[in-house]
């Protein structure tokens, strides 16, 4: 059996081996390479220049790591290794960036995709690499040849669970271990409260941009994991890890995943996309190089704002309004225009009253669930068990881990960028469009 030592930065020494290798070596993986994890947030944090494969051969050792500390069979253990090792195989080019435009071009988000592709049912690589990949099975024949179902492994890489699941799970927190035979607790190695793919991002982003809120007790967390309830839970003394976590996160969304600049650039790239007239229906086939040199070919607008963020040119805020200085109407508003096939209409009555053209004012806002002060338990509450045998929420003893579960990981609502020198009529234009006073 072929083996091969990766030396990573954030984990050290990672083994990889067998059909994990074969997938490592997939030219669908090896794309991920051109890929940056923060899109374009290497222009704010110049370390920031690592990409999704590293992030995936990240979580791929953490989903190890877990899979052994719960007691996984070899079976289940195989599949969410495969699952954690591709769980990200088609982003797009600047990751989250394009998330919206793709789904808009296909129809699919990024697991949806990595379903397909893995299942052979969408193309593999561009037509220009045809000489190159044409004859390659799909990575499904891969995973069989191995013992390993690609079934499971599309299973695990999609987002598992519906909110009912979930109301159900914590209806019987405290009832017996058998009570719930799905095994979703393979499915939380890779989507959970306290997942692989989370605890990769945010010691790996915390690593490379130099900010250290992401630094984590990975260790403490993945020794006191435990099954019970079919859910993954945290010993009573891995407690202040967990909350450790949720703290991490909390500050490594606010300094950089929701960084103003971070988010002006990203919507810059998705208006030079949309201006581009490309056909992006095979987008998560590219990498980050691709798209620029696809945009700037086409000239004009699109190439115009790729090359202002490539050349460091952005857009200037002209309005940033706080969340504390956002009313319930301003709120609803925003998460009426939040949606990406809405943002353009928002954009173009701000811009006509500036004077300007739509390609010129770009804005962003957070999720609408943001928006309107939504609580989102999800990821943000883990599952603490007791000595006593009971499982209770992290939120019911830590008032910490409760005042974050509410916490606005933005602190802002809605920025308005454009051109430098416009910032005046922009101003202007966006307190009568947005009906605030600036």
């Amino acid at each position: 059996m072929s083996v091969k030592t990766v030396h990573d930065p954030v984990h050290g020494s990672i083994r990889v081996d067998g059909p994990f290798l074969g997938i490592l070596d997939r030219h669908e993986m090896q794309r991920l390479r051109g890929t940056r994890q923060l899109g374009a947030g290497y222009f704010v944090f110049p370390g920031a220049n690592h990409t999704r494969f590293e992030h995936c051969l990240g979580t791929y050792r953490l989903a190890g790591r877990m899979a052994e500390a719960i007691g996984l069979s070899k079976e289940d253990s195989d599949a969410v290794r495969a699952a954690a090792l591709m769980h990200d195989i088609c982003h797009a080019p600047y990751s989250h960036t394009l998330e919206a435009v793709m789904e808009d071009r296909t129809g699919c988000g990024h697991m949806e995709l990595a379903r397909d592709l893995i299942m052979g049912r969408v193309p593999s690589h561009r037509p220009e690499d045809d000489d190159l990949f044409g004859g390659e099975e799909p990575i499904s024949s891969l995973l069989e040849g191995a013992g390993i179902d690609p079934v499971a492994v599309c299973e695990l890489i999609s987002s598992p669970g519906t909110t009912e699941r979930e109301e159900a799970l914590d209806a019987f927190v405290g009832a017996p271990a058998d009570h719930f035979p799905s095994k979703d607790y393979i499915h939380q190695i890779i989507h959970g409260p306290v997942d692989a793919d989370q605890m990769d991002y945010l010691v790996r982003d915390a690593h490379y941009t130099g900010v250290a809120m992401g630094n984590i007790d990975i260790d403490r967390l993945v020794s006191t994991m435990e099954v019970y309830n079919d859910r993954i839970c945290i010993r009573r003394g891995g407690a202040p890890a967990a909350e450790g976590l949720m703290v991490s996160r909390s500050l490594m969304y606010t300094s950089v995943y929701f960084h103003q600049t971070v988010r002006v650039l990203g919507r810059m790239i998705v208006k030079a996309a949309d201006e581009s007239g490309l056909d992006l229906s095979d987008v998560y086939l590219w990498d980050d190089a691709d798209l620029e040199k696809a945009i700037i070919a086409r000239g004009g607008r699109p190439s115009e704002l790729i090359r202002r963020v490539r050349g460091r040119r952005f857009y200037r805020r002209a309005v940033s309004v706080t969340s504390g200085d956002t009313d319930e109407d301003l709120a609803r508003m925003l998460s009426h225009y939040s949606p990406y096939n809405r943002r353009t209409e928002l954009e173009a009555a701000v811009a006509d009253k500036a004077g300007l053209e739509a390609w010129q004012v770009a804005i962003d806002m957070p999720a609408p669930s943001t928006l309107l002060s939504k609580v989102q338990i999800g990821k943000t509450d883990v599952s603490i068990l007791d000595g006593d045998g009971r499982v209770r929420p992290l939120t019911r003893s830590s008032p910490l881990a409760k005042a974050l579960q509410s916490r606005d990981a933005f602190g802002w609502s809605v920025v308005v960028a454009c051109p430098e020198g416009a910032e005046g009529a922009v101003r202007k234009a966006a307190s009568k469009v947005l009906g605030i006073g600036l």
